[in-house]
Formats: C-alpha cells, sequence, structure tokens
C-alpha cells in the first residue's frame, strides 16, 4: 500500500507537470494562465488548509501524552537539551555548508538577467524577525490565539508546560493523559482520510506553478537552480553519512520509511503537509511515540536543515549578482546571524524569504536583490521543504538512539503448513 501510494504521487507530480505545460502553452496571456492556476491550485489551498487544521490539535495531544508518560521533569529537560544540541549543531553545519558551496560555485557571478533597482522594495516584514520579538513571541499571549494562528513554537512552549503539570499530579491527572490520548488517536484517524486527498494535491500544486511560470524559468534560472539542488544532494549525503555511523544500514530503511514524507513535502513545499505522516513513518522505525511527539514539534521550530542552506545561499548569491565582495569575516557574522534569526522561521509566511531579508538589511546588500528569486521561490522552497523532512526525522531517530531506543524490525509471522502440505 505504502509503495502504490508512492507511485501515485509521483504520477500526480508529473501528470501536474505535463497539464501546467499544456496550460501555458494553450494560454499564453499571463492574466489568463494566472486566472487558471488560481482555480487549479484550489485543491492544493484546500489540502493544505485541512493540514494546517489538524496540526495545532495533534501537536498539543501528542506532546502532552509524551511529556506526561516521561513522568520525571528532569528527563523532559534530558531530552529537551539532546535535541537541542543535536538541533544546533546540524543547523551550523547546514548554514556553514550553504555558504562553502555558493562561494566555490559562483551562481550569481556573471548573471545573464537584468538586475532590479537596488532601491526597489519588496514589501516583506522584516522587523519582525528582532531577536527581541522572537523571543516575546516564545510565550503565547493566549494558546486559543496560537492554535488559531498555527503558531507552532508557542504551542511546543505551552504543550511542555501542560505535559510538565500533568506529569506532577501523577494520578490526580491520569484520566486527563488518557482523554487527549484518545483524542490525538481520533486526529491521527482523521489525518489518514485527508492524506487520501495528497495525490491531487501534488497534481494540482505543479500544474498550477507550470501553468504561470512554463518550463523556461528554469531555463532562465537554471544555473541557480541546479547548483542548489546540488548543494541539497550534497547535504542529503552527508545526511546519510551521519545516519550511517549511528544506525548502520538501518540508516537506508529510515530513508525508505520517510520516502512518502519527503515526496508530499517536495510536490506541495510544505512542510507540515508531511508532519501527520512522518509521525506514523518514524513509528515503524521503530521509536516511542514520547520521543516522536517530543523531538518531531521542536523539530519544526529549531531544524530546518534545507532552510538554512538556502538562507546563506541565497543572500550570497545576491550579493554575487549586485558585485559586492563580502569577506569571510562578514560571511561568518552573517552566519551567525542566520543562527539566531531563522529560529524566528515557524509560522512566519515565506519565512526563508524574510529571514534572508533581515539579513540583507543588517549587511547593507540590496533588498531588491530578492526579487531576482521570488519568481522561482516555489521551485527552491519544494526542495528546502523536503530536506526539512530527512533532517526531522534523523534528529528524532539519533535522540531515540541516545536515549537508548533499540532498533528492533517487526518479523513477519511465518506461514505454518500442515504436515504433508508442499
Amino acid at each position: 500500500m505504502r509503495s502504490t501510494l508512492t507511485t501515485i504521487i509521483i504520477i500526480g507530480m508529473l501528470l501536474g507537470i505535463a497539464v501546467g505545460y499544456a496550460c501555458h502553452t494553450l494560454w499564453p496571456d499571463p492574466a489568463v494562465a494566472k486566472s487558471i492556476s488560481d482555480y487549479i491550485s484550489l485543491m492544493t489551498d484546500v489540502f493544505l488548509r485541512l493540514i494546517k487544521m489538524i496540526i495545532a490539535p495533534l501537536v498539543f495531544s501528542t506532546l502532552v501524552v509524551g511529556v506526561a508518560h516521561m513522568g520525571d521533569p528532569k528527563v523532559v529537560g534530558r531530552i529537551g537539551a539532546k535535541a537541542m544540541a543535536w538541533f544546533i549543531s546540524a543547523s551550523l553545519v547546514s548554514l556553514l555548508l550553504g555558504l562553502v558551496l555558493v562561494n566555490l560555485l559562483g551562481p550569481g557571478d556573471n548573471l545573464n538577467l537584468p538586475l532590479p533597482d537596488a532601491l526597489a522594495s519588496t514589501n516583506l516584514k522584516v522587523a519582525s524577525l528582532s531577536m527581541k520579538d522572537f523571543v516575546t513571541h516564545l510565550v503565547p499571549r493566549s494558546i486559543v490565539e496560537a492554535m488559531a494562528n498555527n503558531e507552532i513554537l508557542q504551542i511546543v512552549v505551552f504543550s511542555l508546560f501542560f505535559g510538565v503539570a500533568c506529569a506532577a499530579l501523577g494520578e490526580r491527572a491520569h484520566s486527563l493523559v488518557r482523554g487527549i490520548e484518545e483524542l490525538s488517536h481520533v486526529v491521527l484517524s482523521i489525518t489518514g482520510y485527508i492524506m487520501k486527498l495528497a495525490p491531487l494535491a501534488v497534481f494540482a500544486s505543479m500544474a498550477a506553478i507550470i501553468t504561470t511560470q512554463g518550463l523556461g524559468i528554469l531555463i532562465t534560472y537554471g544555473k541557480f537552480v541546479i547548483e542548489f539542488y546540488l548543494g541539497l544532494a550534497v547535504l542529503w549525503v552527508l545526511l546519510l553519512l551521519i545516519g550511517y555511523l549511528f544506525f548502520g544500514n538501518h540508516a537506508i530503511r529510515l530513508v525508505t520509511l520517510v520516502r512518502e514524507p519527503f515526496l508530499l513535502a517536495f510536490s506541495t513545499a510544505s512542510s507540515e503537509a508531511a508532519y501527520p505522516k512522518m509521525m506514523e513513518q518514524l513509528e515503524k522505525f521503530p521509536i516511542s511515540k514520547k520521543i516522536i511527539s517530543f523531538v518531531l514539534p521542536m523539530g519544526y521550530s529549531f531544524n530546518l536543515d534545507g532552510s538554512m542552506m538556502y538562507c546563506t545561499f541565497a543572500t550570497m548569491f545576491i550579493a554575487q549578482a549586485y558585485n559586492i565582495q563580502l569577506g569571510w569575516g562578514q560571511q561568518i557574522t552573517m552566519l551567525l546571524l542566520l543562527m539566531v534569526t531563522s529560529k524566528g522561521m515557524a509560522g512566519v509566511p515565506r519565512a526563508s524569504l524574510v529571514v534572508i531579508a533581515a539579513t540583507l538589511a543588517s549587511f547593507n546588500l540590496p533588498e531588491a536583490g530578492l526579487l531576482l528569486i521570488i519568481g522561482i521561490d516555489q521551485f527552491l522552497d519544494m526542495g528546502r521543504s523536503a530536506t526539512n523532512v530527512i533532517g526531522n526525522s534523523l534528529a528524532t531517530a539519533v535522540v531515540a538512539k541516545w536515549e537508548g531506543e533499540k532498533i528492533v524490525i517487526p518479523v513477519e509471522p511465518e506461514v505454518m503448513l500442515e504436515p504433508g502440505v508442499a
């Protein structure tokens, strides 16, 4: 069944490209193409809304139950510290890899495109990523507001407090925890129904973007797109090697298990779309529910490996396009700045672009350079969203191993034949 769903998703992606190309060819007028694209993308919009509809109750219920079952707050602190140590290390590696590759490949050098006016505005809200705002943003003013806005980081903070309180109350909170656990099962059941729409959403997503942009945009920005995906491929190999160091040949099995969430995130350009399926697949590795429900939501706020790499890659691409030289000292400072500001990505629309805009302003680079990549951001977002899936899957598995969990692959029961039956 898993193999069938993966195949259908891939078919939907290819059909979407074909239909999008046909629409782009038949209706070359941009206004008409945009109108058609808007109608086609309705299916994707509905699917992503359905996913966002269940993200808040899913994160809350699974995280509260996971923390409550841990019992001791010291255990929660220990696992949280291990997870954060991994997240910070992975973020630094992703940022540094992007910085090294963009300097070696030089995608912005000799760019044969007209550059936007350096004073042009992109209308992106940059001030929202200040350190002060990020720290105050951690704590929700209202859990209802946080859930309504799908602020994952705020939901995680509230759920941690709620789960620790339930664990401290022990038997008195047993019925409440059991009820929340039943809620998580209901939400996961709803998730199963929603995921059946995934192939249609993938088809619509690809058809919509190709209808408006056409395949030609990939040729125009071919060097940048190819070199960025080459960088992502290097990051994938690096993550796989790290997984091999921890799990040996089981690392291949982990990658195989997350291929569906990977494809889903890639084709819809949304990490959130893959979240419910990731939870289901990681349990089959197997990883305990308490580790998954605790580490995975945190990873969605602090461990966005693909987005991290894109931030350094895109920022340096813009500097190269405008022929602005940045010394290694400035680049390292940029890396450290991105390390902090990127932690506010979760819940911010077009988060990577906003982070990049804030970084450009900090180093007196023309914000208008973002106009060079906004047109192809959807294609780039597909790759970085899929990379986030790999990074968070590996992070959850590694923390589980650090907590002493062992990989026990379920053995299929043998079929017993009666004597004399061939």
